[in-house]
């Protein structure tokens, strides 16, 4: 529980002991060390090219959009110099740190959050200090506030007597980093003592036993973490050993992995496990290895581990998939979509600046097409341009300008076509004009991720979510207040119960897995068919879903879907955002919809709707559906205990299937449209055979678009679909091109067959390719491909191209 103190008698306090600490601890001239030439010295080289990586290079602090970033450090700075109070427990008062006694795991959570958070408060007043531009350059007195409250932290909790209590990463990470970071700013005003003491508490709490096994908490993001703050350590203590032992405790990041933590040859990256965290931990990962990189090449400690290839080529094998027109994919951004001081756009920008960063790096090749990658994806982000992101630090915005600035560079388009990402259970597609994205769940993969009070809400995201955006159109969708206002039981995509679940419901750190193992799909690169077994999330529900990714389209199928939690399932075909106004027209075959607030109806019968704005959908054979115009309010802090507490109000319209209550054997279908015009949609629920449903049943789902020569099924169980035949579990996209030629994509999404049989039905001449994993190809009236054990495919598409007679 928190001391008890008056506002009259803390700030008493405060105002004597910032005199009289601030007197004390005020360092003298003579005590003053002066660095030695970055020549002579390696450390003091490591120090400058460290603070060159914190502040910044290459700007003017009196052009925009840099002068006003300095304007607003300087004024922040300025702001906590004012508040700053050194007290028994705090240097801040709304900041206090020390409790005695503390009631909960929560409160001591929070206690350990505010040390770190004090120290990154003096880290942005030593950069105010030291950046031109703020109105505090070189001041003095901002100087001396910065050191009385370093040696206010260390006296008072962050030494080497300090018994460590709340989360560990405050202690390990928060506070070392901005702790050094400040060292190195002001490492010339610090006394030799200090230094040796922060040194010592930094050994204390991050001992070289912290990256001694590849293990827990050590493990990707927060590895390189760990090592940023050794390689610190080591240039803030000159200590040649703790320098050379980041660089050695990188390496186990490199290698490809094939279960926890880290990258994984089809592109997945996991955090904590079983969560996919490109946009987030795998952020972090990025920015801190190029900041590694960086800091230590051309030094005695230069990072020349081969293997560090693997992370180079992760920049177009992991992150680029996700990243579109400036955003990052909240499909694998996990509980970080529940901070509302940062959305997909924001969380997007610093991947940029960091793979600017890496490319220094990088070979020159790699670094000009990265670069031309970035400049794309900033140019094309009209929603929330990178220059005017105020969350985006001043080296990130100087990265990103320079890009931007750089004549020499054509922007590259955002790529065509589809990625899987069986590792993770999640799916990329991308068609000229839009892009979407799916996120499942299965027995290595969490539904979501909440901890530390963050994503309580989150609980749907992985059964099924489709999540997609247009290049010139609706890339505000998730960005604009969209996780606290959206119903949580309605995500889009999904299939889902009502039943009312708590906050956290599953528990902690993707805890909750659901045991399934069918879960993934084929892909040719282009097209996809991906299928999900689902079972809910602390539910009874079971259902069985398909995607298949097309050209203009994602047809969705749903079926066996059954449920006995005594609540109504529905599954959810959208859920548009449409922000504070909601002023889009609705329109279901060709009849306009009130834009009145609220408005719901129920449409029997409906062949096709259009979104004016977003795009349309259409219900092959005709469907009922719900319809719902809505105002929905809530908090940040609904769904994370630390967000804000400001009323958020959006517009959204909802369509969903209603299965009722503990349906049996239901099923759904219908076609995703985004981008489309309401004549192109009207048009396509008009042309009956351009889409065939072969199947849609709990055994198989299967389509068949004679137009693109594809027919795709999954085989939930072995049988029969149109022209395919298969004697086991698998998914299988065929396509016929125009050459005479054939694709014929399989994969083993159970990671469980040791063998399989398929017949696809259809006169082939010869086969002109094939994996090591089909044993046997029999060509003739039709194509008989058997697999051998697929079970260490991992899931992965198996290719095989045929010549048709």
């Amino acid at each position: 529980m928190t001391t008890a103190w008056s506002r009259r008698t803390f700030l008493a306090t405060s105002a004597v002991l910032t005199a009289a600490v601030g007197a004390a601890l005020t360092p003298p001239a003579s005590a003053t060390p002066l660095s030695p030439s970055p020549a002579a010295d390696p450390y003091a080289a490591l120090r400058a090219t460290w603070s060159r990586l914190i502040l910044g290079e290459g700007f003017s602090p009196t052009a925009e959009p840099f002068r006003s970033r300095l304007t607003d450090l300087g004024a922040k700075a300025r702001g906590l110099l004012e508040t700053m109070a050194p007290a028994d427990g705090s240097l801040w008062p709304d900041a206090v740190f020390a409790d005695p006694d503390p009631d909960t795991d929560a409160e001591s959570f929070a206690f350990s959050g505010r040390m770190a958070d004090s120290f990154t408060r003096l880290n942005t007043m030593a950069q105010a200090y030291r950046q031109q531009g703020t109105g505090l350059t070189g001041s003095t007195a901002l100087r001396d506030a910065v050191l009385t409250g370093l040696e206010h932290l260390n006296t008072q909790v962050y030494n080497d007597r300090q018994t460590r209590y709340g989360n560990w990463y405050s202690w390990q990470i928060g506070a070392p980093q901005a702790l050094l970071d400040v060292c190195v700013l002001l490492y010339d005003a610090i006394a030799p003592e200090r230094l040796a003491r922060y040194c010592a508490a930094v050994d204390h709490f991050v001992p070289d036993s912290a990256v001694a096994s590849y293990t827990g908490t050590s493990t990707g993001a927060n590895r390189v973490d760990l090592c940023r703050v050794l390689a610190l350590r080591g240039a803030v203590g000159a200590s040649a050993a703790k320098i050379a032992l980041a660089r050695d405790a990188l390496s186990p990041v490199f290698p490809l992995v094939s279960k926890g933590d880290g990258l994984y040859a089809d592109g997945s990256f996991i955090q904590h496990t079983t969560v996919p965290y490109t946009g987030s931990y795998g952020s972090v990962m990025l920015g801190g290895l190029g900041m590694l990189f960086a800091l230590l090449k051309g030094s005695d400690w230069e990072v020349t581990d081969p293997k560090r290839q693997v992370v180079f080529d992760a920049v177009e094998n992991a992150w680029a998939p996700f990243l579109f027109n400036g955003l990052v994919m909240d499909a694998v951004a996990g509980r970080a979509i529940s901070r509302g001081e940062a959305d997909d756009h924001r969380r997007g920008h610093p991947i940029l600046a960091s793979i600017v960063l890496l490319g220094q790096g990088a070979s020159a090749a790699e670094n000009t097409r990265w670069r031309s990658l970035v400049k794309g994806w900033a140019q094309r982000d009209y929603y929330s341009p990178p220059l005017s992101n105020p969350s985006l630090g001043l080296t990130a915005l100087a990265r990103i300008k320079n890009v931007l600035d750089d004549s020499a560079l054509t922007p590259l388009p955002e790529p065509d076509g589809h990625r899987l990402f069986p590792d993770m259970a999640r799916a990329t597609h991308r068609r000229p004009g839009w892009a979407a994205s799916l996120s499942m769940a299965d027995r290595r993969i969490t539904y979501y991720e909440t901890g530390n009070g963050e994503n309580l809400r989150g609980w749907h995201t992985g059964s099924g979510m489709l999540y997609w955006w247009g290049d010139t159109f609706a890339n505000g969708q998730y960005s604009d207040a969209f996780w606290p206002t959206v119903d949580p039981y309605r995500l889009p995509g999904t299939t889902a119960s009502r039943k009312a679940l708590a906050n956290g419901a599953g528990g902690d750190w993707g805890a909750s897995l659901p045991d399934v193992n069918w879960v993934g799909g084929a892909t040719d690169g282009k097209r996809a068919a991906v299928g999900q077994y689902l079972r809910g999330l602390s539910s009874t529900l079971m259902a069985k879903k398909s995607w298949f990714f097309l050209d203009d389209t994602v047809v969705c199928l749903g079926a066996g879907i059954q449920c006995r939690d005594g609540a109504i399932v529905e599954t959810t075909v959208d859920n548009r955002n449409l922000g504070p106004t909601g002023n889009a027209p609705f329109t279901v075959d060709g009849s306009a919809k009130p834009l009145t607030l609220p408005w719901s109806a129920t449409l029997t019968g409906a062949s096709w709707a259009h979104l004016g704005g977003h795009g349309g959908y259409v219900f092959p054979g005709g469907a009922t559906v719900k319809a719902l115009r809505e105002n929905r309010t809530g908090r940040w802090r609904d769904i994370n205990t630390g967000g804000s507490a400001d009323q958020l109000s959006r517009k959204y319209l909802t369509l969903w299937f209603d299965h009722g209550r503990d349906p049996s054997d239901a099923s759904y279908a219908y076609q995703l449209l985004p981008g489309a015009t309401e004549q192109r949609t009207a048009a396509r629920a008009a042309d009956s055979g351009w889409l065939r449903v072969l199947a849609n049943s709990d055994d198989q789902q299967g389509v068949a678009v004679p137009s693109l020569g594809l027919t795709a099924v999954n085989f939930w169980f072995g049988g029969t679909v149109g022209p395919l035949v298969a004697d086991a579990p698998c998914s299988v996209m065929v396509t016929e091109h125009g050459d005479g030629t054939a694709t014929v994509c399989v994969s083993d999404p159970m990671r469980k067959r040791t063998s399989l049989t398929l017949t696809w039905n259809r006169t082939v001449a010869s086969v002109v390719s094939k994996p090591a994993t089909v044993t046997s190809a029999t060509t003739g009236t039709s194509l008989r491909l058997v697999f051998g054990d697929l079970s260490a495919t991992r899931g992965a598409t198996q290719t095989v191209k045929v010549r048709l007679a």
